[in-house]
Formats: structure tokens, C-alpha cells, sequence
């Protein structure tokens, strides 16, 4: 990774200078991460293929103001990471969703990273990539850390050797994670990549996403409704105007979209609205 991108992308973080590897700053480098760059699905539902390469990831970040999801927030923020210093390896994750009535297992459909370097006493859990996860990395040791209105309990896996398991609560986007604690490369997760960027059935495919988390909750739009989950509760409301929908993306989350021309945006904007009024026909349905 270059100085130049080095820099760009502390910028983008709002951090100035080149901080020291320790654990003190990779919680405000995690923290900045999570609070600026989006996890943010929206080429994936317009149709356009994403590069898995996390180089191409931080000058998407970088450069289009934009962000991404797990294999590229996480790429990306390993590039960083490394290029201050820290010693960051790869690890797969298998995500257990609301929907799924055991834990999955270390399958893939996730990656994180495990962080060290001279000033650590043990590894972190980093993951800016899940849209429900931490605000700050979590130390890799049994225990549990509340975290806003979110709470995140590690434990070795009962039911698999070497396989740390992330308990989630209150379950809101996933119940939980399979960790594994073997070193993986990004490149091994790119058939997984392509299935959850391009496939009909993939959830980031049907819905655009957009989700910014901070130290009080997190910022959450799927479509066109807008909800602001604290620990007071959740506040919705659904987004019927093209501009307004552009403003929150500008405003709430950090995604003016300068990428995007006038035809591509009038696009997006169709796109969104279709799968609304599908949700709608669903929900109606039911």
C-alpha cells in the first residue's frame, strides 16, 4: 500500500499522521472505520461486479468516497493495518443469520481479522465489515463486552476444536459467528465473493444496503426505510423521494455517490423502488 493511499485513507478515517501500532489506536482507527466508511451493498443491486482485491478496495474507499461490504471493509482496513505496522492475519467466518436455526459453522460466508504487534499482551478481533458488529475490536478472550445497545459474548466453540464462537444479543441481523483461528488469504473467499455479489437469491443482491454503526447504535437503511436502532429502540421511518433518499446517503452515511452520473443514479433509484414495492406485495402477502 502506498504513502499516498496510506494517507488518503487515514483522511477518509478523519485522523491525522501516522499512528503508532498500538491498541489504543487500532481502537480509534476501528472506531473511525466503522463511523465513516459505510458497510454499503448498493453495486451489488444495481448489477456492477466488485473486485475482491484489497487493493482496488482502499482506493474504492480512498478515492470514490465509497464503501463495501465484509471481504472489502475488512481487506481493506487489513491493508491499512499493515501498512502501520500491526501484524494482521485473515480468518474465515461462518455467520449465523437470524433465519438459520443452528450455527453454520466456520463455512466462509464471512472474513475477519486477528490483530497483533509488539506493544499487544494478546490478539484482537478486528471486523469493520459486519454492519452489526463492533464499534471497537474485541480482545480475543473469553468474555463478554456491551457495546452500545449491542452486546458480544467470545467463547471457544463447544462444538468445534480450535474455533472461537461470537454470540450476538439482542440477535438483530445475526445470531452469532464461527471463528476459525487458522490463517486464510483473501483470495480464498472469492467464490464466496461472487455468490453473495452477483446471485439472484443473495440477500445483498435483492436489497440494496446501507449501515453506519457508532458508540450508541447504528444507522440502518434497506431500501427506501431509514432506522436509527439505539437502545431506547428503534425509530423508522420509509423514504418515498429520489432526493431525499440521495441526502440521506450524503448526509447519514458518508456516500455522496460523486461516482455515479445523472443516468446511473435515475437507475439506482428504480432499482430501489422495485424491490420496495415487491417487499411491500411480500409483507402484504403474509
Amino acid at each position: 500500500m502506498s504513502t499516498n493511499s496510506t494517507a488518503g485513507y487515514l483522511e477518509r478515517l478523519g485522523l491525522e499522521g501516522n499512528p503508532e501500532p498500538t491498541p489504543e489506536n487500532l481502537r480509534r482507527l476501528h472506531r473511525a472505520h466503522v463511523e465513516r466508511i459505510p458497510y454499503e451493498t448498493l453495486d451489488f443491486h444495481r448489477g456492477v461486479r466488485a473486485d475482491l482485491d484489497p487493493r482496488e478496495s482502499v482506493r474504492r474507499i480512498v478515492e470514490d468516497r465509497r464503501g463495501g461490504y465484509c471481504f472489502q471493509l475488512n481487506g481493506a482496513f487489513g491493508a491499512l493495518l499493515t501498512a502501520l505496522g500491526y501484524r494482521v492475519t485473515v480468518h474465515a467466518v461462518g455467520v449465523q443469520g437470524t433465519d438459520d436455526p443452528g450455527p453454520v459453522g466456520v463455512n466462509g460466508n464471512h472474513m475477519a481479522l486477528l490483530v497483533t504487534g509488539d506493544a499487544f499482551e494478546e490478539p484482537f478481533l478486528v471486523d469493520v465489515g459486519l454492519g452489526f458488529a463492533f464499534h471497537e475490536p474485541l480482545p480475543l478472550r473469553a468474555g463478554r463486552t456491551a457495546q452500545g445497545p449491542f452486546a458480544y459474548e467470545l467463547s471457544p466453540s463447544p462444538a468445534v476444536p480450535g474455533v472461537w464462537r461470537l454470540d450476538h444479543s439482542p440477535a438483530r441481523g445475526f445470531v452469532g459467528a464461527d471463528i476459525s483461528t487458522a490463517e486464510a488469504r483473501v483470495e480464498d473467499f472469492a467464490a464466496e465473493h461472487v455468490r453473495l455479489s452477483t446471485s439472484p437469491g443473495s440477500e445483498f443482491v435483492r436489497t440494496a444496503r446501507v449501515q453506519r454503526r457508532d458508540a450508541y447504535g447504528t444507522d440502518l437503511l434497506l431500501g427506501r426505510v431509514l432506522t436509527r436502532i439505539t437502545a431506547d429502540g428503534e425509530v423508522r421511518r420509509e423514504i418515498d423521494d429520489a432526493g431525499e433518499w440521495y441526502g440521506v446517503l450524503r448526509d447519514t452515511f458518508g456516500l455522496p455517490l460523486d461516482c455515479l452520473d445523472a443516468a446511473e443514479r435515475r437507475r439506482l433509484w428504480e432499482l430501489v423502488g422495485a424491490a420496495h414495492e415487491a417487499w411491500l406485495t411480500g409483507a402484504a402477502g403474509r
